[in-house]
């Protein structure tokens, strides 16, 4: 039998991420054994049951011990404070990666606060449902999709090649950014969008002109675009913040192209009107 990827691995947020690692790998046979690491002991319960953790702790130090590979997959306001508190228990030579949907200030924090005996990776997987907890783990959740890492200028080489590879046995391809870039993209590509869901929905459920909340009659175009703003509002809180100089340049930007539409609508431009939606159909199209 061949020696797995990962003897031990420990993911600290057994979710929707973590746990959908942490069955593609038990699928693989590339891990030996898995810790659940979590504040709520029902979903480490749930996560156990389901077989997506071979076992579970409420403690950093009993759970990390030995760990080959730590994954956080918590919100990204806590990921550097857990690394921080958690390294004293980690072995020399462990690994720590995340899953979090910003990657600047957690790469920066964790380069100044890290223990030399170990390696960081900063992991950004691009996928996801609204859904949260074990229950919405499920094996193929990052088949075909991008991960994106990015390590820094101390990421150890062996490392990095350690996580790529993990990330490529959940069959995503693995891209390696600098954090910058990053962050730009994902706030265009993930970030505004949410921010978009969240407030179409407050729009249309702030309207009083009617004696009855009028979101009982949205049908599949409202449910399908504005669907991202059933996720957690506190991760989205704590991402806004966190990559906020990227994220407030493309509201602008956003709220520049509303204000044109505006304009062509209210100057009854059909022509601009038709041509904008065009070249945003053909845009779209490529994807």
């Amino acid at each position: 039998m061949n020696k797995p990827l990962i003897n031990k691995l420990a993911i600290i947020g057994v979710g929707l991420m973590g746990g959908s690692l942490a069955m593609i790998l038990k699928e693989k046979g590339e891990v030996g054994e898995v810790i659940g690491i979590g504040r709520g002991v029902e979903n480490l319960q749930r996560a156990q049951e389901l077989g997506i953790i071979d076992r579970y702790t409420q403690s950093l130090k009993e759970g990390l011990a030995d760990a080959d590979v730590v994954v956080v997959a918590i919100p990204v306001a806590s990921i550097v404070n857990v690394i921080e508190r958690g390294q004293q228990y980690m072995k020399d030579g462990a690994i720590i990666t995340d899953v979090g949907s910003v990657k600047g200030d957690i790469v920066k924090d964790v380069d100044m606060i890290l223990d030399g005996r170990l390696s960081f990776i900063g992991g950004h997987p691009i996928a996801g449902t609204e859904k949260s907890g074990a229950d919405a783990a499920f094996a193929e959740l990052y088949n075909g999709s991008r991960c994106i890492l990015t390590p820094s200028l101390f990421s150890d080489e062996n490392a990095l090649e350690t996580i790529k590879k993990m990330w490529e046995l959940t069959d995503a391809r693995v891209v390696v950014m600098d954090v910058e870039a990053h962050d730009k993209i994902l706030a265009a590509i993930s970030h505004l969008p949410h921010i978009v869901a969240y407030a179409l929905v407050n729009t249309v459920d702030g309207i009083k002109d009617f004696n009855e909340s009028i979101l009982k009659y949205s049908a599949g175009g409202f449910r399908d675009f504005t669907r991202i703003a059933s996720s957690s509002p506190e991760m989205w809180r704590d991402i806004c913040l966190m990559n906020k100089t990227a994220l407030l340049d493309l509201i602008d930007a956003y709220v520049s192209e509303l204000g044109n539409m505006r304009t062509m609508i209210n100057e009854d431009d059909g022509q601009g009107l038709m041509e904008n939606f065009e070249r945003s159909k053909n845009a779209r199209d490529s994807i």
